[in-house]
């Protein structure tokens, strides 16, 4: 009876092993998918640097003007888990990308998986990245070919087991990577659908203004309602119209925040929105009044951290 119960338990612990494997397996864009992506513009390409922020966490801290298209990495992102480190995404051969092919960089910005076929943590945003379009993903590597290759590499990321196993990272995505839209607009005009695409796409706002659960994931019923700082000090802000947002904003206030950095009450931009808002001040002003738009538009929440005490 014993030897049936021990042989029993380790078919059952081989089924669960191999069920395991099979579902954090990564996953990557399909062929048609790649190809439909084209050859890629850098004007355009220039558009989504700037929309995804790519030089605010892969530049050098603190990096101004030209520098900021130095993407030798070395940011630190603190969080609960442990610190990530942004590497190197220059053209460098042997430090950077310079030698990824651009199916490589695709899966890696839509699936979050690295030429190795390994899981990337979700402190690279591609759970919002993989809502961009392919061909923007084609445009931002025409561009990014264009930036100078800068040496040397990052340190590694600074975590503590089990968060050094990357294999589990693939439940994480099946529970929390989701391509469509976060939000469902009523009658969304063509400039909200703009905004919606900058916001939840390459903008990636909700990765940091979005309330996580305990293991990391994003608590999209409580969309870009502000959150705890993952650096464990102070609070990322409610940007909806709910109890604490930014209600009293008018759509024009909002853009006139993220081309100026100044509030309607004269206040200046701050912390880490300096970087972000400096982004989006290279955008157009139809991209940041889309941006208002849908901001404007999402379900209003009231403070998704806790009250201050």
């Amino acid at each position: 009876m014993i030897r049936k119960l021990v042989i029993a338990a380790l078919v059952l612990g081989a089924i669960g092993g191999l069920a395991f494997w099979f579902l954090t397996a990564p996953q990557t864009p399909s062929a048609q998918e790649i190809a439909s992506a084209g050859e890629g513009d850098v004007a355009r390409g220039e558009r989504m640097f700037w929309a995804g922020g790519c030089a605010s966490c892969h530049a050098a801290d603190g990096a101004k003007g030209d520098d900021k298209l130095k993407l030798t990495g070395g940011h630190v992102l603190k969080s609960p888990f442990g610190d990530f480190i942004a590497p190197n995404i220059s053209m460098h051969e042997r430090d950077g990308i310079g030698g990824w092919s651009f199916t490589e960089f695709a899966n890696a910005m839509l699936r979050g998986v690295s030429p190795d076929g390994a899981h990337y943590y979700p402190s690279f945003p591609y759970s919002s990245y993989m809502r961009m379009k392919p061909a923007d993903v084609a445009d931002l590597w025409a561009y990014m070919r264009t930036l100078p290759a800068v040496d040397g590499k990052a340190e590694p990321h600074r975590l503590s087991f089990p968060f050094t196993v990357r294999r589990g990272l693939g439940l994480w995505k099946l529970l929390f990577l989701n391509p469509g839209p976060v939000v469902a607009l009523a009658d969304a005009t063509p400039e909200m659908q703009l905004g919606q695409y900058l916001v939840e796409g390459p903008g990636h706002c909700g990765e940091c203004h979005t309330p996580r659960d305990m293991i990391g994931g994003p608590k999209y019923g409580l969309w870009l309602s502000g959150a705890v700082s993952p650096e464990g000090e102070g609070v990322i802000p409610n940007i909806t119209s709910g109890e604490g947002g930014i209600g009293d904003w008018s759509a024009k206030d909002i853009s006139y925040y993220l081309e100026s950095g100044f509030t309607p009450e004269f206040d200046s931009v701050g912390g880490s929105m300096v970087a972000v808002q400096e982004n989006m001040a290279r955008l157009s002003p139809e991209d940041r009044a889309a941006i208002a738009a849908y901001i404007k538009a999402i379900p209003a929440h009231p403070d998704g951290y806790p009250a201050k005490r």
